[in-house]
């Protein structure tokens, strides 16, 4: 089961969330309610909540602050901002520093439920990936084979986020990268991450298109050569089999909503 942190100083949009969406029905179990960040803060130390959902616009400490606060003190709780169009910019940036996602007001409960959808798939993936590391440690009691996965998680990550633009980037080079054979990163790749080298890169090359598809006028095939992919039509075919839509359907989507 989840728990879920809802922050917001507006009652009637903690009450409208909580009335709009079956929580039960996704598995959400524990919820707690707060109408500041210093009280959803204290809540997130002493609960250690597996989602927040915080809007960005918060009197005291706003919804930047506090993510970063909360990611200090339960590192594993996955975080969504509510944001105007206004702080969209100020938003993206919260994408590097621990924040997972964001949705823009107005919001409607089909934004709730995508968005509480997204988290709840990341905090399964954590407890996949846990799984999959308490099962690794408990087949060896040999604790340097332990410490270096753990260096090698640290490595495999670092390399990613360095080549995730380079559309020529393969499981092949980031073996040679990380000095392990293609056969073995395959499986500890998908030991780390849940999910098979490839389909990680164009999961997470398709969440940065999203990002610049709202921040920048780049046009779809500049956008396409700016994550990695080096032909438009794979693009847009990948972007609406994750998305559900085409790239410009989810720009002027977004656009009218704000």
């Amino acid at each position: 089961m989840m728990s879920l942190l809802i922050v917001d100083d507006e009652p009637l949009i903690r009450k409208g969330i909580l009335e709009r969406i079956d929580m039960a029905a996704m598995g959400i179990e524990a919820i707690w309610e707060a109408a500041d960040g210093l009280n959803a803060l204290k809540l997130a130390k002493d609960h250690q909540p597996d989602m927040m959902l915080a809007d960005i616009n918060m009197p005291g400490m706003d919804g930047l602050q506090l993510a970063k606060a909360v990611k200090e003190e339960s590192p594993g709780t996955h975080i969504a901002i509510i944001t105007g169009y206004d702080y969209f910019e100020y938003a993206v940036t919260a994408l590097k520093t621990g924040v997972d996602d964001f949705v823009l007001k107005p919001v409607s409960r089909k934004d709730i439920h995508e968005i509480l959808t997204k988290l709840i798939a990341s905090v399964k993936a954590d407890r996949q990936r846990k799984e999959a590391f308490s099962t690794a440690f408990q087949l060896t009691r040999d604790e340097s084979a332990q410490n270096r996965n753990n260096e090698y998680a640290v490595a495999i990550s670092r390399v990613l986020d360095r080549e995730l633009s380079n559309p020529a980037f393969s499981l092949v080079q980031l073996a040679q990268e990380v000095a392990l054979s293609q056969t073995y990163l395959s499986t500890l790749f998908r030991q780390i991450f849940g999910i098979p080298f490839q389909d990680w890169m164009i999961r997470a090359r398709i969440d940065r298109a999203k990002i610049l598809l709202l921040s920048t006028n780049l046009k779809v095939y500049e956008v396409a050569a700016k994550v990695g992919f080096d032909d438009p039509n794979y693009f847009s075919t990948a972007f609406k089999k994750q998305v559900k839509q085409t790239p410009n359907q989810y720009r002027d989507a977004q656009g009218a909503n704000a």
